[in-house]
């Protein structure tokens, strides 16, 4: 098992009680660097562009965001979970991802999806479109990325994006190229889209869900001839530790509602150490081969501090 951290941009209002962004922003730079020296596998920013409730909080731009951190930091693995497709086109952000690679010197975990949040897509003037569009449309986008990754000149003429003898150098460090995790748990499209494209997939939910995501893309896999080995699967999840279960449960932020399904103190790392400890037991067995961990503070270096001194004996760390 690895573990990664789900870095705050200030999505959820983690940047409420910070009244300057250049404070704000440095925090962020601590957690990275502690990161670096914990022997977390990577830290991962969601690409949104309002607070999840409405608010005028501060939110960082997730690309912007990354690509300094790529300097801040030497080891650890960086990226988004996950970026919107339908914020950027797909060939300019193939070229951002070429060059984030370069920055981190090859750290950099491509993830996309197709984009959930309708506030951000209505203020920022995005077209957000029905599900099945936006499924569409990043089927589409994955295939040119991939294209612009791989090719000496990419060309696709699709519904939705075009790309005509496109030259994308350099095309960044990692061969065969950045590895490409397509986020979200639907049965039929998504999961059928990870199975065909994807090096990773990423789900939010309990084990028992994930375990059973897991034989969906297992049997796609099966059906596209893909090896099912081949794709890295991750689970994200909450990260509540206090004396008691319930202490824990209690301090569960109304905000996770809108992110994680269903009862998330039941699933979630929330309650004791002892309690903790045996539901990334539950997420192991389930197949889960790296948490993305959110801490019950995000802005806190402590709690990622204090999460790998508890755990550094499970799991892969440096």
């Amino acid at each position: 098992m690895k573990y990664s951290i789900f870095l705050p941009t200030g999505f959820a209002g983690e940047f409420a009680a910070f009244a300057d962004p250049i404070t704000a922003f440095a925090r962020l730079v601590e957690i990275a660097k502690l990161a670096d020296d914990a022997g977390y596998h990577a830290v991962l920013a969601p690409d949104h562009l309002t607070t999840v409730r409405p608010s005028d909080d501060m939110v960082f731009e997730a690309w912007t965001l990354i690509a300094a951190l790529a300097r801040e930091t030497t080891t650890v693995r960086i990226g988004h979970l996950v970026t919107a497709n339908g914020y950027r086109n797909p060939a300019l952000q193939a070229k951002m991802a070429s060059t984030v690679d370069v920055l981190s010197a090859g750290r950099l975990q491509f993830g996309i999806g197709a984009g959930w949040l309708e506030p951000d897509h209505r203020q920022y003037g995005f077209d957000f479109g029905t599900t099945g569009e936006r499924l569409r449309k990043l089927e589409e986008a994955v295939q040119v990325i991939l294209a612009l990754w791989t090719e000496p000149k990419a060309t696709f003429d699709g519904r939705h994006h075009r790309i005509e003898d496109a030259v994308n150098e350099p095309k960044g460090v990692q061969l065969p190229h950045i590895p490409l995790m397509i986020a979200g748990a639907g049965e039929k499209r998504t999961l059928r889209l990870v199975a065909r494209y994807g090096d990773a997939c990423n789900i939010m939910d309990s084990p028992e869900v994930a375990k059973r995501k897991f034989q969906v893309l297992r049997d796609h896999c099966a059906e596209l001839g893909r090896d099912y080995d081949a794709i890295t699967r991750t689970v994200t999840t909450p990260c509540i530790i206090a004396d008691t279960d319930a202490e824990a449960r209690a301090l569960i932020p109304l905000a996770s509602k809108f992110v994680f399904p269903g009862d998330v103190g039941a699933y979630g790392l929330v309650g004791t150490v002892d309690t903790v400890r045996k539901r990334i037991a539950a997420f192991q067995e389930a197949g889960v081969q790296e948490l993305i961990v959110y801490f019950q503070d995000p802005t806190s270096v402590r709690q990622a501090e204090d999460f790998a001194r508890l755990f550094a004996g499970e799991g892969t760390w440096a």
